[in-house]
């Protein structure tokens, strides 16, 4: 006999000897209606918590009284249960009902759930995957099959997302259930959480725990999981000492204006609206700044000259909002505190991290060398497109090498030219810069100021590709404004299969390389890339020199 039962692993560097009364959250060890006992039954060895949130009234209540007219009065109890035990390697907690909101949050061991995923489960037979996308949209899917299929068949793709979640049957592994039920063992596996039928006698039980900490302990990843093992996330609700410590570096890059790995981005909630920013608006208690541009040292100078320790909280005190006119009187987003606009690639021993969107990720080696090798491959793409150099020192901007651009025969220039329709605010659209001798859309950035310019062109382009798709009225004044330009070529040629080329211009104009693109860029890029080729575009990526 079994039963479905959450199993968290706790964290405990004083030792498993610890008093187990410290794992449970303060608020519920003396709290009312709740009960602890010490239990050494049978082999098992621990502390039990039950207990029940009783109310008099369910919340709900004054909600149908005011509808109704009548009052509604329907008591409630959310009954709750942990069971804490010790083993010879570690402590474990069991729930039942609300119980795992009991536990600790600084207790949980992060990564324990996917760890025994990694080791067990079928890779043919996964029946829920959810992920979350490090990119500018900041996207979160789940996707799920009744009878279950490969992990690629669900849309697993790799790059630059986390799985936070993955359910799938368990490859023969003898636990209790696998001996009585005919059925195929299915576990639901979260960061720190296993969901799976557990035994509901001590011995049963005891057995099953030693049979999933042993599959923890195994290699892995088992074949075709080889995605869940590249990026994990370090959000938790409390801090542990390696967020504390990347916590700490982070501040001090913030005090060092040449400090590497510490670039802007723009936050998922601004990114719809990147493309028709026209300035933004950095807010400091009653302080206030206005600026066409934004860069890391814009942001930076508002912290900079903090002492250590302060400059990462007064970063999440400031708020940055954009707006659709340089007046900053017309907002496209809403204030968006500080520490949102910065990304951090930081190295602590041989383990990388990154900080994005406010939290701590670690990446395994497999990613980066597999992000280097796709994005490698994207550069290598050859273009028909030639650009002139863009020369490094002169106080030139995109509208100047646009111009520059179009003057050589077959280029057209298209920037500043939005297509103006009901749709769209901030003054239109701007399909792209310059139209190519074959119609290529080419998108151009100057990106010398860490990854924001980057964010910007990916996001313009993504804009400007589904428009062009899902607006009938955008796409026919698009093509009418080709064929006033270009009478002898058929417009309708351009957005039959479009090839959208990225031009990018690096500081000092370095080459656009996977060593000379900050890693956050080449996983926006990658994504740009899937998102624009999904829509039916070419994509290519063009240097332009100094």
């Amino acid at each position: 006999m079994t039963r479905k039962t959450s199993l968290y692993r706790l964290r405990t560097p004083e030792g498993i000897g610890l008093d187990l009364h410290t794992l449970v959250g303060e608020r519920y060890r003396a709290r009312e209606g709740f009960t602890t006992t010490p239990v050494d039954h049978a082999g098992v060895n621990g502390l039990l918590v039950t207990g029940s949130l009783a109310r008099d009234r369910a919340e709900w209540c004054d909600v149908l009284t005011g509808l109704t007219g009548t009052d509604v009065r329907v008591a409630s109890r959310i009954p709750s249960g942990l069971l804490l035990v010790r083993t010879e390697r570690a402590v474990y907690g069991l729930t039942y009902g609300m119980g795992h909101h009991m536990i600790d949050p600084l207790r949980l061991d992060p990564g324990f759930g996917l760890e025994f995923a990694l080791r067990s489960l079928d890779q043919h037979s996964i029946s829920l995957v959810r992920r979350h996308f490090m990119d500018a949209r900041g996207r979160t899917d789940e996707n799920s099959a009744t009878r279950g299929g490969h992990l690629r068949d669900l849309g697993a793709d790799w790059a630059g997302s986390i799985v936070s979640k993955i359910t799938g049957k368990a490859v023969d592994l003898p636990l209790t259930h696998a001996s009585g039920d005919r059925r195929a063992l299915c576990a639901s596996c979260t960061d720190s959480a296993i969901t799976l039928p557990l035994g509901r006698v001590p011995e049963q039980f005891l057995r099953d725990l030693r049979v999933i900490e042993d599959t923890c302990t195994l290699p892995a990843p088992l074949p075709g999981l080889e995605a869940l093992a590249r990026v994990r996330s370090l959000r938790r609700r409390g801090k542990t000492a390696l967020v504390r410590g990347l916590d700490a570096q982070l501040d001090q890059c913030l005090g060092d204006p040449h400090a590497p790995g510490l670039a802007l981005s723009v936050p998922s909630e601004c990114a719809p609206y990147a493309a028709d920013s026209r300035a933004v608006r950095i807010m400091h208690g009653s302080r206030a700044t206005e600026l066409d541009d934004l860069d890391i040292d814009d942001v930076r100078q508002f912290v900079h000259d903090r002492p250590d320790g302060h400059r990462l909280p007064a970063l999440k005190g400031i708020r940055i909002q954009m707006f659709a006119d340089g007046e900053c009187v017309d907002p496209l987003s809403a204030p968006v505190p500080g520490h949102r606009w910065i990304i951090a690639e930081m190295r602590s021993g041989a383990a990388y991290h990154f900080y994005w969107e406010g939290n701590w990720y670690e990446v395994g080696a497999e990613f980066l060398q597999a992000l280097r090798d796709e994005v490698t491959e994207l550069l290598a793409r050859p273009s028909a497109v030639v650009l002139p150099h863009w020369p490094v020192g002169k106080e030139t901007d995109e509208a100047w090498f646009n111009k520059q651009a179009a003057k050589q025969s077959g280029y057209d220039l298209f920037d500043c030219k939005t297509v103006r329709t009901r749709t769209f605010r901030g003054g239109g659209l701007e399909i792209c810069d310059v139209l190519g001798p074959e119609g290529q859309l080419i998108m151009v950035k100057k990106a010398d100021k860490g990854t924001a310019g980057l964010s910007h062109l990916f996001a313009q382009a993504r804009a400007a590709i589904e428009t062009l798709r899902y607006d009938a009225e955008v796409r026919e004044k698009f093509l009418a404004r080709v064929a006033e330009l270009r009478p002898y070529q058929p417009a309708e040629d351009i957005l039959a299969t479009p090839t959208v080329v990225l031009a990018i211009r690096l500081k000092h104009g370095v080459p656009l390389t996977a060593d000379s693109l900050f890693a956050f860029a080449q996983v926006s890029l990658l994504q740009t890339a899937v998102a624009l080729q999904g829509m039916g575009a070419r994509v290519e990526i063009v240097t332009i020199n100094a």
